[in-house]
């Protein structure tokens, strides 16, 4: 089925440059894919077509001209538009290096995307803008507003905990007496053993599991 739209409504969403017709329009999510995007965008501001013929069978072929000359570089793709898979593209395709972790997965994307699409259709390409930047009322800008000054209220916040933390780690700890050194005996015979029997309740080593009839004297 043909796309109806015309050339005046989808240039409100890229900028058309060619006066062809088209099939279909696909909208390439920018905001996922912001240097590719920017690529594609530039290339059609220099003249680049925004309507791609797909044809698969000549897209390594299209590839190779487009690339020719253009040396690979390291964490980096040659981008190209129009892409080897449409007819438009090819030998004096516009390059340019973008890095690889955006540029293949827009191209993944792109591939699952034109799967649906069989080799002649004719599909124009445009920028999809998120919901968010689209809106402009002032209902709906106020949450964001909150959310940032929420922000900056926590971040102070935290500020101030992290200040407090340092000056209480910083500071030297005042012991006026040094604690007792600590003493446990496994049983009576260990209390006899060390000639501390009988233990009163409050002497060092007393326990209540020494101190079997609970009256405050253990190993009598």
């Amino acid at each position: 089925m043909t796309d109806t739209s015309t050339k005046e409504d989808a240039s409100k969403s890229a900028s058309i440059i060619d006066d062809t017709t088209y099939d279909t329009v696909v909208k390439f999510p920018a905001a996922k894919y912001p240097q590719t995007a920017s690529h594609i965008m530039t290339a059609i501001a220099k003249g680049k077509p925004a309507v791609c013929t797909i044809d698969r069978s000549g897209a390594e072929t299209s590839r190779k001209e487009a690339l020719a000359g253009i040396a690979t570089k390291e964490d980096y793709d040659r981008d190209e538009w129009p892409m080897a898979i449409c007819v438009e593209g090819g030998e004096g395709a516009d390059v340019a290096y973008v890095e690889s972790s955006d540029n293949r997965s827009a191209g993944s994307w792109l591939g699952n995307k034109l799967s649906d699409y069989s080799d002649g259709t004719r599909i124009l390409f445009t920028m999809a803008v998120e919901e968010k930047q689209v809106s402009s009322t002032t209902t709906q800008q106020e949450p964001a507003k909150v959310t940032n000054k929420k922000a900056e209220v926590v971040a102070e916040s935290l500020k101030k905990v992290e200040t407090k933390k340092e000056s209480v780690v910083e500071a030297e700890p005042v012991m006026e007496d040094e604690p007792e050194e600590y003493v446990s005996y496994k049983n009576c015979s260990a209390v006899r053993a060390a000639g501390k029997a009988p233990l009163l309740e409050g002497e060092p080593g007393y326990s209540t599991k020494l101190d079997r009839d609970r009256d405050g004297v253990a190993c009598e």
